[in-house]
């Protein structure tokens, strides 16, 4: 049935708009690389005041403010959840200044500004600069990904998001707590114990919630399958109990229980974290819709357009500098670093969905400014989020601050396959790190140069060490089978499982050691396990990168390289592993890496030896060509000895010399196959069957040369 504007939607057909627009704007968002706020920005705006095909007030009625405040619990409880106190105390000393100097600095300046540029007063300015202390955890993630910055001001960046997202929440609630106090009439004394006591009550109500949910899912009094929602119910019960007993009270009680159950470190917190960042993508959406949704042009108007304008020119380049440089005084990070954290601070979907909860309350109450705060907000974040997602880039290279525009791909496990397949790799310009829990197992890889990370990718050493925004894909590639498969599934929802690859496991062909396909990762074509790969190595095969033109294409490199294992592809800085022959692309510029056999290795290796005799020719006749420059002193070269007959049969030479398309240099290192790893592959010689082997691999490797 065809709907009238004028008419609005039925409820029903209401939340099927908003649940279509939020995610489907998401969705678009990350196909396209944009950020997911101005798209759900725009959708709202265009279902709403622009073309007034979904009006909330209209169509969903009095239980949007209820329905927002619920989202807004929810959203800040995940935020609480976030908050390790543990992570906080091992991260780096610029991550704890900006928290620890940065969020009162900030809220203090964030205020001011708002007070003398943006012309709010103090009560609505103490309550949205609390709320401005949020960097949008879920905004910069995103954008530090596109702009590929190296390490260091990269994890800076995200932690400072990640921490001060529930402080920022907290701020703004006592701050919020603050103004209603006041605004009873109370004097100072009387607001300072009743913010007080608001304050402890929920404090308290937070706490011995969060302690109950910790101890019934610790002593087992609550199945796994029902701890999720128990967890849901617990947290708009929570709210809904703390704000029926004291008002406003709601918000600070969900947020401090996520805070005590984050730090309870229960076995199930990782599953109960991951439930709680889908429900929040899910509610982050819905409210952003509804709020923009709600806005009207009316209100807009009202906002004086040169302080909004100048408001946010002084807080992208005052306020967050001021804030930023002040903090970071005394630390080791280089200025250009500290210039770049200063200059970068984008606010997200938390601020406009706090503020726009907050401003409905501030206007009930009368307070000066209450209905600015959410045009404030709406018009920061947007500007925030669009300049820093065009500038965060360029700026980051200007300051020698980017890590490249390679691919990056994280090899779980050191062998001599790893090495060989990482030296390839950085021939096709990918950006490889090589980790093991074994030390001796990255010999290989550092006599070679590749980067390494010794300890457990799954560990908390990796996730303050390891760079994992430069590495786009995954390789599970460890002599342990269990753990290759344990590593592609953990990592497989925050990398995207079509990032993840693993080895073939031993006997996986087997009914009785088969595995469901929601555990481990892809596998790469011919489905071979470390050990077969090794053995390869081992018989003489070796790791060729070949670049594709439009004179030699994917025809022409089966033809030429018969026999050869297609392992990876590299094109327009993404890289992905050969699943299976449509993986492989034939364009101009594409680089595939391959495992050539011994027979084509040694054809190669003819073909480089004829390349260097005239290569040594080459340099003869250049000696013998300056010492004649030399001689005519400026006037002319002068012949002398064979200079000439040299350079005349070294041209004849290369007349017929076939142009070789494959990089040069052997990605084993130099190294024959039986000079091999440091140590045996453990797989390498098992039987079928399952009883045990004779040891042969020490006999094998004992005259081996050593790494």
């Amino acid at each position: 049935m065809a709907l009238e504007l004028t008419g609005g939607l039925g409820p029903i057909q209401a939340f099927a708009v908003v649940g279509a627009a939020g995610v489907g704007a998401q969705w678009l968002a990350w196909r396209f690389r944009l950020p997911a706020i101005v798209l759900m920005l725009a959708a709202g705006l265009f279902l709403g005041p622009v073309t007034g095909i979904f009006v909330p007030a209209r169509d969903i009625g009095d239980i949007v403010p209820p329905m927002i405040s619920l989202a807004v619990a929810v959203i800040l409880f995940e935020g609480g959840l976030t908050l390790s106190f543990k992570k906080l105390a091992d991260a780096r000393p610029a991550v704890r200044r900006l928290v620890y100097i940065g969020a009162p600095l900030g809220w203090a300046l964030s205020s001011l500004t708002l007070v003398l540029v943006a012309g709010l007063g103090w009560q609505a300015a103490i309550v949205l600069g609390g709320i401005m202390i949020v960097t949008g955890p879920t905004v910069i993630a995103p954008l530090l990904r596109q702009a590929k910055l190296t390490s260091r001001p990269a994890q800076t960046l995200q932690w400072e998001g990640i921490v001060n997202d529930p402080i920022g929440a907290l701020v703004a609630v006592v701050a919020l707590e603050i103004v209603l106090v006041r605004n009873t009439g109370a004097t100072w004394d009387e607001a300072l114990a009743q913010l007080i006591l608001g304050t402890g009550f929920a404090a308290a109500i937070g706490v011995v919630a969060g302690y109950l949910l910790v101890q019934a899912f610790r002593r087992g009094w609550v199945p796994e399958y029902m701890k999720v929602p128990l967890l849901f119910v617990a947290v708009l019960g929570v709210f809904a109990g703390a704000d029926s007993l004291l008002h406003e009270s709601g918000l600070l009680a969900v947020t401090v229980m996520g805070l005590v159950i984050a730090n309870a470190d229960l076995p199930s917190y990782q599953e109960l974290h991951r439930f709680k960042e889908h429900a929040t993508i899910l509610l982050v959406s819905g409210v952003f819709i509804l709020l923009a949704a709600g806005i009207e042009f009316d209100t807009l108007a009202q906002l004086n357009w040169l302080r909004a304008g100048l408001f946010v020119a002084a807080v992208v380049l005052v306020a967050r500098p001021l804030t930023v440089m002040i903090s970071l005084i005394g630390t080791n990070l280089p200025m250009k670093e500290r210039w770049l954290i200063a200059l970068t601070g984008p606010r997200g979907v938390v601020l406009v969905a706090v503020s726009g909860i907050f401003a409905d309350r501030l206007v009930a109450e009368g307070i000066e400014g209450g209905a600015q705060i959410a045009p404030l907000a709406f018009v920061l974040v947007l500007a925030t989020v669009v300049l820093h997602g065009f500038t965060l880039a360029p700026l980051a290279r200007r300051l020698g601050l980017t890590s490249g525009e390679k691919p990056g791909l994280l090899i779980v496990g050191g062998s001599l396959f790893a090495t060989s397949l990482s030296k390839a790799l950085e021939k096709a310009d990918v950006n490889v790190l090589i980790t093991d829990t074994n030390r001796d197992h990255l010999r290989t890889a550092r006599a070679a140069g590749v980067q390494t990370f010794y300890g457990d990718i799954l560990g908390e050493a990796a996730e303050y060490n390891v760079e994992f925004i430069a590495y786009g894909a995954i390789l599970a590639a460890s002599d342990n089978d269990a753990y290759n498969t344990l590593v592609a599934t953990d990592l497989a929802p925050e990398f995207g499982r079509e990032k993840i690859w693993q080895l073939a496991r031993h006997k996986e062909d087997r009914a009785r050691h088969a595995l469901p396909t929601q555990l481990g990762g892809q596998t790469i074509d011919g489905n071979r396990t470390l050990a077969q790969y090794l053995e390869l190595l081992a018989e003489g095969w070796i790791m060729r990168t070949t670049r594709l033109t439009e004179e030699y294409g994917l025809e022409d490199w089966r033809a030429a390289r018969e026999g050869a294992i297609a392992l990876a592809v590299v094109q327009n800085g993404e890289m992905w592993f050969v699943s299976d022959d449509d993986d492989l692309v034939d364009k101009p510029d594409v680089r595939i890496v391959s495992m050539l056999p011994p027979e084509v290795a040694q054809e190669i290796e003819r073909e480089n030896e004829a390349q260097t005799k005239p290569q040594e020719k080459a340099k003869q006749v250049a000696r013998a060509e300056a010492e004649a420059v030399k001689r005519g002193e400026g006037n002319g070269s002068v012949a002398g000895g064979e200079a000439r007959d040299q350079a005349d049969e070294l041209r004849e030479e290369l007349k017929d010399d076939p142009e070789l398309v494959e990089t040069e240099g052997d990605a084993s290192d130099g190294k024959t196959p039986d000079e091999g790893a440091p140590q045996p592959d453990p797989d390498a010689d098992l039987p079928d069957e399952d009883e045990p082997a004779p040891d042969k691999d020490n006999d094998k490797d004992k005259g081996r040369k050593s790494d």
